[in-house]
C-alpha cells in the first residue's frame, strides 16, 4: 500500500522532534522516520546515565575520522545519539542557547535574500523562550511554561563549587545565568531534566503526541534515499528494522533533519550535491550544489586532568556499594548524585581580552575522566577534569561519500585546531584554566595536574598536548548551511529549503552559517521550530487521501 503524508521528517533528533510536533499540532499529517531505538531506557532517564554508555552502547552511532595530517595522523570519533530525540537523548543535558550576536552574525550573513527573513537575536528569542519551562528564570529572556524543562542542577558537589570560587579568584566574575545578558562568567549551568529525569526532545515534543493519529512514528527506520522527480521531492525511500525497503511520499514538504554529518550524506545520495563528487560515485546530479557536506564545523575540546589529595568528586559513585546506595538515596529521598549530570559548573572567558566576548568555554567534571588517550598517563583515582573549548572555531572540515552504499559510514574530517588562531585560542584557554588549579580553594585539594604536564608550558608544549588530546565537544554543524542568495556555497535559502529543489528543507544544526558560542541542542530545537514556522506560513498543503497509521512503533 502507497504511504502518503502531508510531511515527512527524516530523522528525529532534536530538530526532527520539534519540526514534527508543530507541524502535526497544526493539523498536518507527519510520517517521522528514525533510523535508531526508542528512547525509553532507565539508563538515558537519569542525568548521570550516559556515562554507563558513551563508550559503547546501542544508542550511540560512531563516526571514525580520517587521519588529521595536522594532528600528526591522529583519527578520533564522534558519535552522535542513535535514538529518538537524538542529541538531547543522549547529551550531559547542558541548556545553552548561544548569545545574541551568534544569531545577529547569521542576519548579516543572511540578509541578501528575497524573501526578506529575518535570523537576528530579536528573531530567533521568541522560539526559544515558547519551548522553555525553567525552573527559577522568567522574563523576557526566559519561558516558564513550555515543555522542555530546564532546571537548576538537582546536585552540586564540593569540587564543583571550589572550581566556581577558584575561577572567581582569577578575576572573572558569578555568572547566575549563562542564557541571560552576558555569557561572560563562571557558575553552574542549567539542564534539561527535571527532578532526576531526562527532558529530552522525544520527551519534551513527541511523547505528548503519542495517540494523535496524525503522526506516524517509524523508529529503526533509516532513509536510504529521498525520492526527487522533476526537481521536487516527492518522497522517500526507508528501510525498517528487518532490513524491507519502503516507499513514503509526501504531498508537502520532506524535511531532513538527520544530523550534521547524515543530512549531507543523504542529500548527495540523492544527486544534490557536488556534481564532481556525485559523478565519483555514478550518482545521477538533481541539484549541483557544491557546499553540500563542506563547511563542517565543530568545538573542539582539551583536558586538563588533576588528581586529588582527599576523597572528592564521583570516583567509582557508579559502581558496586557506591551505585546501590545512591539509586537507594535517590528511591527513598528524590536527591543526591543521581540527579547530577555529572558536570555542574562552567565559565566563559576571553583569556586575551578579559572584557572581551568569550572565546573560551569550560566544563568541570568532578572525576578524573580516562579514555584511551589518557589511560597511561593519569592515575584512576579522585580528582578533576577541566575542558576547555575553543567556542567560535575557524576551522572548517568536510563530510563527503565513501560510496553510494546507504550503509557506509561518510568519509568524515572535521579539523579540529587546524586553523592557527584556533589553536593560539585553545592554548590561551589551557593556561588560563590551569591557574584555577593553583587558586584556594581548590589548590587546597588537588594533589597534583597530570595533564598537561606543568614541568613545561610553553607555547610548544602546549600545542603538543593540544593535538594529542584535542577532541569532538559533540556539536558537528554547518555541512549544508544556509547563506545569501547570492553565496553559491550556500545549501539552503534563508527558509531553509534546499536551492533548486522544490519541497525540500533541511532542519538541523547542519543549517547553520556559523556555529554559536556554546552547546547546540537548544539551537538544533529552535531550528525545528523555525522550520514549521516557514512550511506553515508558506500555506496549505494538499491532504492526502491514504490515511497513515497512527501507531507509535
Amino acid at each position: 500500500m502507497t504511504q502518503t503524508y502531508d510531511h515527512i521528517v527524516v530523522g528525529g533528533g532534536a530538530a526532527g522532534c520539534v519540526v514534527a510536533a508543530r507541524l502535526v499540532k497544526a493539523g498536518r499529517r507527519v510520517l517521522l522516520l528514525e533510523a535508531g531505538h526508542s528512547h525509553h531506557h532507565p539508563l538515558l532517564d537519569m542525568p548521570p546515565g550516559i556515562f554507563k554508555m558513551i563508550n559503547g552502547s546501542k544508542f550511540m552511532r560512531y563516526y571514525r575520522t580520517e587521519p588529521q595530517q595536522h594532528l600528526d595522523g591522529r583519527e578520533h570519533e564522534i558519535s552522535q545519539g542513535n535514538v529518538l530525540g537524538g542529541g538531547t537523548s543522549v547529551n550531559a543535558q547542558v541548556y545553552m542557547r548561544g548569545r545574541a550576536s551568534d544569531y545577529d552574525e547569521w542576519d548579516e550573513l543572511l540578509r541578501d535574500n528575497n524573501a526578506g527573513i529575518r535570523w537576528n537575536w530579536q528573531a530567533v528569542l521568541p522560539h526559544f523562550t515558547a519551548m522553555e519551562g525553567n525552573n527559577r528564570l522568567s522574563g523576557d529572556l526566559h519561558g516558564s511554561e513550555g515543555p522542555l524543562l530546564v532546571s537548576d542542577p538537582g546536585h552540586i558537589d564540593d569540587v564543583s563549587r571550589w572550581f566556581v570560587q577558584a575561577v572567581q579568584e582569577l578575576g572573572l566574575p558569578y555568572n547566575h545565568d549563562f542564557n541571560g545578558p552576558s555569557q561572560r562568567g563562571v557558575g553552574f549551568y542549567q539542564f534539561m531534566n527535571r527532578r532526576g529525569k531526562r527532558s529530552s526532545a522525544a520527551y519534551a515534543f513527541i511523547e505528548p503526541l503519542s495517540k494523535d493519529a496524525r503522526l506516524t512514528l517509524r523508529l529503526n527506520s533509516a532513509a536510504r534515499r529521498l525520492l526527487i522527480q522533476n526537481e521536487r521531492a516527492k518522497g522517500v525511500i526507508y528501510t525498517d528494522q528487518s532490513g524491507t525497503e519502503h516507499e513514503a511520499y509526501a504531498d508537502g514538504d520532506v524535511i531532513v533533519s538527520s544530523g550534521a554529518l547524515v543530512s549531507p550524506k543523504l542529500l548527495m545520495l540523492s544527486g544534490i550535491g557536488p556534481a564532481d563528487e556525485l559523478a565519483r560515485h555514478h550518482i545521477a546530479c538533481s541539484a549541483d550544489l557544491p557546499g553540500v557536506g563542506q563547511n563542517l564545523i565543530d568545538h573542539p575540546e582539551v583536558p586538563i586532568i588533576a588528581t586529588a589529595n582527599g576523597p572528592y568528586g564521583y570516583f567509582k559513585q557508579g559502581q558496586g556499594w557506591r551505585m546501590i546506595k545512591n539509586g537507594l538515596h535517590f528511591k527513598l529521598f528524590g536527591a543526591g548524585t543521581i540527579l547530577s549530570a555529572g558536570v555542574e559548573a562552567g565559565a566563559f572567558v576571553n583569556p586575551n581580552e578579559p572584557h572581551g566576548e568569550p572565546t573560551i568555554q569550560a566544563f568541570c567534571v568532578p572525576h578524573v575522566y580516562l579514555d584511551r588517550d589518557v589511560l597511561t598517563l593519569v592515575e584512576n583515582t579522585y580528582g578533576l577534569t577541566v575542558t576547555t573549548v575553543v567556542v567560535k572555531p575557524k576551522s572548517r572540515g568536510f563530510v563527503k561519500l565513501r560510496s553510494a552504499d546507504p550503509n557506509d559510514s561518510p568519509v568524515v574530517s572535521p579539523h579540529l585546531l587546524k586553523h592557527h588562531d584556533d589553536m593560539k585560542e585553545m592554548i590561551a584557554g589551557q593556561r588560563y584554566f590551569l591557574k584555577a588549579f593553583h587558586a584556594k580553594p581548590l589548590a587546597d585539594r588537588i594533589k597534583a595536574v597530570a595533564v598537561p604536564r606543568e614541568d613545561d608550558l610553553s607555547d610548544e608544549a602546549l600545542e603538543k598536548h593540544c593535538k594529542r588530546f584535542v577532541k569532538t565537544n559533540y556539536h558537528p554543524a554547518g555541512t549544508c548551511r544556509m547563506g545569501a542568495d547570492s553565496d553559491r556555497m550556500a545549501v539552503l535559502d534563508a527558509a531553509m529549503r534546499v536551492r533548486g529543489i522544490e519541497n525540500l528543507r533541511v532542519a538541523d544544526m547542519s543549517a547553520c552559517p556559523n556555529i554559536n558560542a556554546g552547546n547546540t541542542a537548544a539551537p538544533a530545537m529552535m531550528l525545528g521550530g523555525r522550520c514549521a514556522d516557514f512550511i506553515l506560513e508558506a500555506g496549505a498543503v494538499t491532504q492526502s487521501r491514504a490515511e497513515p497509521a497512527s501507531e507509535l512503533i
